[in-house]
């Protein structure tokens, strides 16, 4: 039973496609009362011996725009047979997380409890799971069900279905009517197939955020093909933005980051880009121009497009992976160049699982600050203020 609202609640289900359906995929809102949310929930239920289930789970939520986390407990569904149930060890804290609870792609479904960048140990799988069994390593991104059929989900594009995709929070539940329950807590059923698989010996901290912001980043390093020397540009040095720079220097590619934070210039080097330009330069970005093979743009808002176009050759590209508005784009110096804006959003559960081994076989971890789930609200101000290095991880192992 849910803390907040008086009932159970379970996840997994379809979602439409618009920009805020993506996130919140229409689901039935779910009142629930501030004052619960604030800290008079009822004490945490002991936690079941792993069985088949339902599984009363702590997670930590929030009730409102901007409201304040607490614990709370919500019903995950019983184990299926196709099911893998996960004690969470790891959440990782992505800017989309922040974007959603603070209603800047719209009102989600409350209570509200995010989380896409998942690392758990397995602690029970259904009789039909093959990839996993008890004990081992499992990573959950940022969905947990597609159709499977269409086109796009038989090309391993699962996150594009044409028919509708469920992520991992705020999603419509086909099951319960309900909504999708995120990562923020202690214990999630997820289906095989989209639970990754965490090589033996990897890290399973800097694990985490691999599964959001790495497959954000490498996934159109892989689809434009960067090859060895091709001069690649990172707008914004943040969680996604360090570790575009991280992937695109494994490819050994001449990277340059492009950041408003002065302080960040010398991370940028630090983390193996070749130079690194502040945006107010103007001359800096005028003697870049037409000298890029792809621009990748990490920023959460809306920002000013055309300097960055400027600055690709011919025929090249600049991909918009943070979901920031792209402003002020010239048609015509865009036809002149031949230049292509382009999106890009996560990657499939196969690219997803093709990441984690590659940064496992080079040794790429993103760079993380480990909190506790009390310290979840002002982690997000730190990551609106930009002060973090380079990734919150939430640590929910110790919290038990």
């Amino acid at each position: 039973m849910c803390d907040l609202c008086g009932k159970a609640h379970r996840e997994n289900g379809p979602t439409s496609q618009n920009r805020r359906s993506l996130l919140f995929g229409g689901a039935t809102l779910i009142a629930a009362t501030p004052a619960l949310l604030a800290g008079e929930a009822r004490a945490e239920q002991p936690r079941p011996a792993a069985g088949d289930g339902p599984y009363p789970t702590r997670a930590w939520a929030t009730a409102a725009l901007g409201g304040p986390f607490a614990p709370i407990t919500i019903q995950r569904r019983a184990l299926g047979p196709n099911d893998v149930l996960l004690d969470v060890l790891y959440a990782g804290i992505c800017h989309s997380d922040v974007h959603t609870v603070r209603g800047d792609w719209g009102t989600p479904p409350f209570p509200c409890v995010p989380g896409h960048e998942i690392v758990g140990r397995v602690a029970a799988v259904g009789s039909a799971v093959t990839k996993f069994k008890a004990g081992d390593l499992g990573g959950v991104g940022c969905m947990v069900k597609a159709c499977g059929t269409c086109a796009n989900c038989l090309a391993d594009r699962e996150q594009i279905c044409l028919d509708r995709v469920t992520f991992t929070y705020g999603s419509e539940d086909d099951i319960s009517g309900g909504h999708t329950y995120g990562g923020y807590s202690d214990r999630m059923v997820v289906r095989e197939k989209f639970v990754i698989r965490i090589p033996p010996g990897m890290d399973p901290v800097s694990t985490a955020p691999i599964l959001c912001a790495g497959i954000t980043t490498f996934s159109p390093l892989r689809h434009w093909a960067v090859r060895p020397g091709q001069r690649v540009g990172v707008v914004g040095l943040g969680g996604l933005g360090h570790m575009a720079v991280k992937l695109a220097v494994a490819q050994r590619a001449d990277v340059t980051v492009f950041t408003t934070t002065p302080g960040k210039l010398d991370d940028a080097k630090r983390l193996g880009a070749g130079a690194a330009v502040l945006w107010d330069d103007k001359a800096a970005m005028a003697r870049l121009a037409n000298a890029f093979d792809l621009i990748i743009s990490t920023v959460p808002y809306a920002f000013e497009a055309q300097p960055f176009m400027d600055m690709l050759k011919l025929d090249c590209t600049l991909v918009n992976v943070g979901l920031g508005e792209a402003r002020g784009l010239d048609p015509a110096a865009m036809a002149f160049g031949r230049k292509g804006l382009a999106g890009s959003m996560i990657g499939g559960i196969a690219e997803t699982q093709e990441v984690v081994d590659h940064c496992f076989a080079r040794g790429i971890r993103p760079d993380v600050e480990v909190i506790r789930p009390d310290q979840i609200a002002a982690a997000y101000d730190r990551v609106v203020g930009k002060d973090v290095r380079y990734r919150f991880v939430i640590d929910f192992a110790s919290a038990r």
